[in-house]
């Protein structure tokens, strides 16, 4: 690798003068850091994401709930700047900032006008690269985890998804929640989040992705400042992938069932689904769409417009490396949970048999792109889209080769999909009171 790194320029869109409207470069650092941006024409904002590599499926029981832990640890303070420095540095030009963690990684993100992109660069990169991890800080921050997970056990729709998801992949990283539990925040201690830390937050780990009315070298110039600290960007590595696989683990069918005493039960009903590289992906994006995306879909339909079964119902697909379920959520009254429950397994016995019409096929992948489309008109869902494209595909597709793959799912494609999923056991879960 050469010394100031590789750069590539991956996409150039013109428009119909052949004026340059996004363009997309990529630059990977000799310390296997990788920094790609996308220039977008007419923009006064611009948005940055460090994604780190790392989420609770790389957790040991021990750890169960130390990345999630260590993101909002990093907001504590770091030698150059307190906890109200980091918040002071944003707020005074009017910026927004947060992090999020999932099962496979973590993600800083800010938003700002286009002129303190230098400001957003410097401090989350201090934060990333040199958070001070203080006693006090571990101590003050596990207090306000623990209310966060009081807080997400008191949201049934939280409980039966991780519910579902124990499930599925049973007392796994996968099984588990993202946020731990009472019992493994408690016992956390500053040591092992610091291991945590340095064994995890390396250059090589990492994708800083920015967009908006950006200069694709100036950010690399502000990356190599922000980053540098420390030496954290000495040494030459190549960048780490995450783990890809086309086949997707298996699932445990079965029953959970949490007894509360709330007034609805939440259930969730689903099967084995897809990896997030399975080419099938864009069928089942169509299907999941046309079954329950929208108050024209199949469910919503059948569950509440026909039969006023239910206030709140939706499907949803979910992937992972090597991992993926397909489901319908469903909150109703518990006097209607058996006609529920019936009326759902009907449907997908009877997509899983018929497939779906023509015009729903048509209909969801319509309602697919025009999200797709009006999702990405701001500089934070492009930095989301080549930022995740980065470092969770390891490919970033145009938005037209996106919308030409959805366009070339056909009716055949869904039916023989759905026969596929719809036919496997199924496993449930349910949270509410006893019958």
């Amino acid at each position: 690798m050469q010394k100031n790194g590789t750069t590539r320029t991956l996409h150039t869109v013109k428009d119909a003068d052949g004026a340059v409207t996004s363009r997309v470069r990529r630059t990977v650092l000799p310390s296997g850091m990788r920094i790609v941006t996308e220039q977008m024409a007419g923009t006064r904002s611009a948005s940055i994401g460090v994604w780190v590599a790392v989420g609770s499926r790389d957790e040991t029981p021990t750890l169960h709930g130390c990345s999630h832990f260590l993101e909002h640890l990093l907001f504590k303070g770091t030698p150059e700047r307190t906890a109200m420095d980091i918040s002071v540095a944003l707020d005074a030009v009017g910026g927004e900032f947060n992090a999020f963690t999932t099962k496979e990684y973590t993600v800083y993100h800010a938003r700002v006008l286009d002129e303190d992109l230098g400001t957003a660069v410097d401090v989350l990169g201090d934060m990333v690269t040199a958070s001070t991890l203080t006693e006090a800080d571990v101590e003050a921050e596990r207090d306000v985890i623990l209310d966060e997970i009081a807080m997400h056990d008191d949201d049934p729709d939280d409980v039966v998804h991780n519910l579902f998801a124990l499930q599925a992949w049973g007392e796994t990283p996968l099984g588990r929640p993202i946020a731990g539990t009472e019992a493994s925040i408690t016992a956390m201690t500053r040591a092992q989040i610091q291991r945590f830390y340095r064994r995890h937050y390396r250059p090589a780990n990492m994708v800083v992705s920015v967009a908006g009315n950006v200069d694709h070298a100036t950010v690399v110039r502000q990356v190599r400042q922000a980053f540098g600290r420390g030496g954290f960007l000495e040494g030459e590595a190549e960048p780490t992938p995450l783990s890809q696989s086309e086949r997707a683990r298996k699932v445990n069918p079965g029953e959970a069932r949490t007894i509360r005493p709330q007034e609805q039960v939440n259930l969730v009903l689903g099967v084995k689904g897809l990896t997030r590289t399975d080419p099938r992906r864009y069928t089942l994006g169509v299907l999941n769409t046309a079954l329950g995306g929208g108050t024209s879909s199949r469910m919503f339909q059948e569950v509440r417009e026909l039969r006023g079964l239910a206030y709140s119902v939706y499907s949803f697909a979910t992937h992972h490396a090597d991992a993926g379920v397909v489901g319908v959520s469903v909150g109703c009254l518990p006097g209607k949970y058996d006609a529920v429950l019936e009326t759902v397994r009907a449907e997908l016995a009877k997509v899983a048999a018929e497939g779906l019409t023509d015009e729903e096929v048509e209909r969801g992948k319509g309602q697919l792109k025009g999200g797709l489309v009006l999702g990405l008109e701001d500089s934070g869902s492009r930095m989301s889209r080549i930022g995740k494209a980065e470092l969770v595909h390891d490919d970033l597709l145009t938005i037209d080769e996106v919308v030409e793959r959805i366009e070339a799912v056909t009716t055949e494609d869904v039916a023989t999909l759905a026969k596929e999923l719809f036919t496997q056991p199924e496993l449930l879960a349910v949270v509410g009171p006893a019958k």
